[in-house]
C-alpha cells in the first residue's frame, strides 16, 4: 500500500540542515512569484476568476507536497488542462467544475491505492508529445482574444469556430493592449537571457502594468483584471479579485452554468464521470512525468503511487475551498530544483507566498492588463508544445510513430484530447502489434545448422520458431507447421527462442496437433522454456494426440524420433 508523506520521509532520511532549509525558502520564495500570475492567468484561461487560481496554490499545493511521493514537484492550476476544462466551466459552471475536480481526486486516490503508478510507463511518447503540443497549440489560440483586445461574439467550443471568429473580429484590434503584450512578450523572451536569477515573469507583469497605465493616460485603453473580474462584500462590487482567504463550501452549492446552485443528482454524476476520468488521467501523467524530470535533475527516486495518492488527496480537498484541479507543474518544478529546493517544505513555503499576495497585494493585481496574462499563458504555450521536440521526432522517427504523435496532435486540436489519447493509445498499440508479429516467424532446421540435425531421416522435419507466439503472430506463424510434404511422418518444433505464447497461440497450436493425428504425424516440441512447458502441459495437448512429445533440446529430440518407425 503506498505510503503517506513518503517524500517527507525520504527528506528527513537524506538528512535535513540548515542549508536544506536556506535552499528551500529561497525555492519556495522564487516559485511563489512565478506562480501567482500563472494560478491567476491559467484560472481565467478555463473560463473562472482569477482567485480560483490561487486558492489551488493555496492549498492542494502543500497538500499534494506534503502527501505525495515526490520531494520536489510543485503542484497546481497547469496550462495542460485547459482544454478539459474550460467545456466543463462553461457547460455545468464553476460548481460543476469544482465537482468534477473532487470526482477526479477520488479517481487519483483509487489510482494510488491500486499501484497504478507504473502505468505511465505504457504511453507511448509519440502520444504524450502529440497531445501536449496539441493542447499548447489549443492554450496559444485562446489567448488571441486578449492579446490582442478583440471582442468575440462567442465562445465557441471547437476550434475551427474559434479560429473563424478571431479571423471575423480581427479588425477591432486594439492597439493599447497589442502594444502591452508585445512589451511582456519582449521581456518574457530577452529577461531570463540578461538577468536569470529574477523571475521574467514577475518583470514582465510589471513592465506590462505600467505600461498599460501609461497608455491609458495617453488615451488607449486597456482591459484590465479589475475591468474583468470583480467580488461583492456586503452587497457592495469591489474591482479585482479579494483580500480575503477562500471558505468551505460544497461544489453543488455554487452556481452551475445558468447561475444557479447545482442540483446533486445521479445524472449529474454520470455526465461529469467521463471529464473527470480524463482530468484524473491527465494529472497522473502530468504529475509523474514532472517527478521522472525532477529525478533527473536531482538523482532521487520518488514512489509512484504515493505521487497518486497525494494528488488525489488535494484535488479531493481544494474544490471545497475553491480551488480548481491540480497537478505537479514540470515549469515551476524545475525552477524550484535550480533555485536550490530540498523537500517538499518549499512547496509548502511558495503555497505561504500566495498566502500572503491575496491577503496583502490583492488590491494591486486589479491594475494588471489581461494582455499580460495573454502573453505569459502565450509563453506557456509554446514551452509546453516544445517545437523543436516535435520536429526533431517527425525528422528521426519511424512513419509509424510519426503517424500517432500526428494523430495525436491533429485530434487535440481539433476536437479533444480525451478522444486524441485514446485513438493515440489504440493507434500506437496496433502498430506495436503489427511490429513484434513481424519479428516471429517459422524456419526449416538445415541439417547441418546442429549436429542433432546430422542424418535425419526423411520423413522428419525439423522446424525452428523464433519471437513472441501471440494473437498478432500466432495464425500467420504457426500455418507453416500444415504446409508439409506428404511424405513427413514427424516434425521437430525447436520453441528455444519463444519468449511468450498466449492462449491464441495455443488454441492455433491445438487445431494443429488435432490435424496432425488424423494424418498420422508426431510432433516433438524441443527447447521449451519452463514457463513456456507448463503452458503447454496445462493445455493438456497430448490428450489430443498420442503422439506429442516434449524434448529439452534438440539432442533429446533426435533420441526420442529414432524410437518412432518411419510410418509413426
Amino acid at each position: 500500500m503506498p505510503t503517506l508523506f513518503a517524500a517527507c520521509r525520504q527528506s528527513l532520511r537524506s538528512g535535513y540542515s540548515w542549508a536544506s532549509l536556506r535552499g528551500d525558502l529561497a525555492a519556495g520564495l522564487t516559485v511563489g512569484i512565478i506562480a501567482i500570475p500563472l494560478a491567476m492567468a491559467l484560472a481565467i484561461a478555463v473560463g473562472v476568476a482569477p482567485q480560483h487560481g490561487l486558492y489551488t496554490v493555496l492549498v492542494a499545493a502543500p497538500l499534494i507536497a506534503l502527501c505525495g511521493g515526490s520531494r520536489f514537484n510543485i503542484s497546481g492550476p497547469t496550462a495542460a488542462f485547459v482544454v478539459i476544462l474550460l467545456p466543463i466551466t462553461g457547460q455545468f459552471g464553476i460548481g460543476g467544475l469544482l465537482l468534477c475536480t473532487l470526482m477526479a481526486g477520488l479517481i487519483l486516490i483509487a489510482l494510488g491505492l491500486l499501484k497504478a503508478g507504473r502505468l505511465i510507463e505504457f504511453v507511448p511518447y509519440p502520444v504524450t508529445l502529440g497531445f501536449t503540443a496539441g493542447i499548447g497549440i489549443v492554450i496559444a489560440t485562446l489567448q488571441l482574444k486578449d492579446l490582442l483586445g478583440l471582442q468575440l461574439a462567442g465562445q465557441p467550443s471547437h476550434y475551427v469556430q474559434q479560429v473563424q471568429m478571431l479571423w471575423q473580429a480581427l479588425p477591432g484590434i486594439q492597439p493599447g493592449d497589442s502594444l502591452v503584450a508585445l512589451a511582456c512578450l519582449g521581456v518574457l523572451l530577452l529577461w531570463p537571457r540578461l538577468v536569470p536569477r529574477v523571475p521574467g515573469h514577475l518583470v514582465a507583469l510589471t513592465v506590462g502594468a505600467l505600461l498599460g497605465l501609461a497608455l491609458e493616460r495617453g488615451g488607449l485603453p486597456v482591459a484590465t483584471l479589475g475591468e474583468r473580474f470583480s467580488y461583492s462584500v456586503d452587497g457592495i462590487s469591489y474591482p479585482g479579485i479579494p483580500p480575503f482567504l477562500p471558505t468551505f463550501a460544497w461544489p453543488w452549492q455554487l452556481p452551475g452554468a445558468d447561475g444557479q446552485p447545482l442540483v446533486l443528482s445521479f445524472e449529474l454524476i454520470r455526465q461529469l464521470l467521463a471529464p473527470a476520468f480524463a482530468i484524473a488521467m491527465l494529472g497522473a501523467i502530468e504529475s509523474l512525468l514532472c517527478a521522472v524530470v525532477a529525478d533527473g535533475m536531482t538523482g532521487s527516486k520518488h514512489d509512484p503511487n504515493a505521487e497518486l495518492l497525494g494528488q488525489g488527496i488535494g484535488n479531493l480537498v481544494a474544490p471545497l475551498f475553491g480551488g480548481i484541479t491540480a497537478t505537479a507543474a514540470i515549469a515551476r518544478s524545475a525552477t524550484n530544483v535550480r533555485a536550490g529546493a530540498c523537500s517538499p517544505l518549499a512547496a509548502i513555503i511558495h503555497a505561504g507566498v500566495v498566502l500572503v499576495a491575496i491577503v496583502f497585494l490583492a488590491p494591486l493585481f486589479s491594475y494588471l492588463p489581461m494582455a499580460a496574462l495573454a502573453a505569459l499563458l502565450l509563453m506557456v504555450a509554446w514551452n509546453m508544445s516544445e517545437a523543436h521536440h516535435v520536429a526533431h521526432t517527425l525528422r528521426i522517427a519511424p512513419r509509424s510513430d510519426v503517424l500517432v504523435l500526428l494523430t495525436c496532435l491533429s485530434l487535440t486540436v481539433l476536437f479533444d484530447m480525451v478522444l486524441a489519447v485514446g485513438v493515440g493509445l489504440l493507434l500506437a498499440a496496433g502498430l506495436f502489434i503489427k511490429r513484434m508479429s513481424e519479428l516471429t516467424d517459422t524456419r526449416r532446421l538445415p541439417r547441418h545448422s546442429h549436429q542433432a540435425l546430422n542424418d535425419l531421416p526423411e520423413h522428419v522435419l525439423a522446424l525452428a520458431i523464433r519471437g513472441p507466439l501471440f494473437f498478432g503472430a500466432a495464425q500467420r506463424t504457426l500455418e507453416t507447421l500444415r504446409r508439409l510434404d506428404p511424405h513427413i511422418r514427424v516434425v521437430i518444433l525447436d520453441v528455444s527462442a519463444v519468449p511468450m505464447l498466449d492462449m491464441t497461440a495455443l488454441a492455433a497450436l491445438q487445431g494443429i496437433v488435432l490435424e496432425y493425428r488424423r494424418h498420422g504425424i508426431a510432433l516433438i516440441v524441443s527447447g521449451a522454456s519452463p514457463s513456456l512447458r507448463l503452458k503447454l502441459r496445462r493445455a493438456d495437448l497430448q490428450r489430443s494426440h498420442g503422439r506429442l512429445s516434449y524434448a529439452r533440446d534438440l539432442a533429446q529430440a533426435r533420441a526420442i524420433c529414432e524410437g518412432w518407425p518411419g510410418d509413426a
